[in-house]
């Protein structure tokens, strides 16, 4: 007996013509004690977005008590256990593609409202090169930084908004006012003091500054006239959308 088809169709949508940011780049710094933090000074997931999700707190809660049900089990190792165990993983890989997709929406929603484009760190290598202590770590390694990205790209592109990604190095030392690029403008980890001209404030957020103006540097860059009058490779591989990606 059949109780239900399921139709699947294929849509080839125009792609849209990208917007030229007139109004700069939102940047977003992702990070282990925030997901992300815009440029803006949003803290993602927080109050800007709409949902179940109430705020970074909720998710390093979840995440936690998630880690230590996992201990427990794997010390188990019965068959029983390890049910649950695969259970656990698929409930917290959907939380955790909700998360990135509600980021991702809100990202492009904020940029296409103020005529901005969008700009990211490209993380790729990021677990190799970044020395942490064991919880910073064990975010690093397991939260999708990757899916995150990914998800804004495309649809970014869906929208019609510049998207880029740009060298993730010193994003977290330089001061987005004198240029001063030091260890020590760090003097906590969620800290930001720049030791030539005082200024002050979250570090991630200070680092997302510090990226939108890399945003603004490098689109003016790729979009330099060209002698041979070839468009861009960088910017177009860049905007070009994912081959096939289910959104939301």
């Amino acid at each position: 007996m059949i109780t239900g088809r399921l139709l699947q169709v294929t849509l080839t949508l125009p792609r849209p013509r990208t917007s030229e940011p007139v109004n700069g780049f939102l940047a977003v710094d992702q990070g282990v004690a925030n997901l992300a933090v815009t440029s803006d000074g949003a803290v993602l997931p927080g109050p800007a977005l709409s949902g179940t999700i109430d705020g970074n707190g909720h998710v390093r809660t979840l995440r936690e008590r998630r880690h230590r049900q996992r201990r427990r089990l794997q010390k188990k190792g019965t068959p029983a256990a390890r049910r649950v165990l695969r259970r656990l993983s698929g409930r917290e890989h959907r939380m955790m593609t909700d998360v990135n997709h509600q980021i991702s929406k809100y990202v492009v929603r904020e940029a296409e409202r103020t005529g901005r484009g969008i700009v990211l760190e490209d993380l790729q290598g990021i677990r190799s090169r970044v020395r942490a202590h064991r919880f910073q770590r064990r975010t690093l390694h397991s939260w999708a930084f990757a899916q995150m990205i990914e998800f804004t790209r495309y649809k970014a592109v869906r929208a019609g908004v510049a998207f880029m990604l740009v060298d993730p190095a010193y994003t977290s030392q330089a001061c987005p006012e004198c240029g001063c690029v030091a260890k020590a403008n760090r003097p906590a980890r969620g800290r930001f003091v720049c030791t030539r001209c005082g200024l002050a404030g979250h570090a991630d957020h200070i680092a997302a500054r510090n990226i939108a103006q890399q945003g603004v540097a490098g689109w003016a860059a790729v979009n330099q006239p060209h002698a041979t009058g070839l468009p861009s490779a960088r910017r177009d591989r860049e905007s070009e959308p994912p081959a096939s990606t289910s959104g939301s």
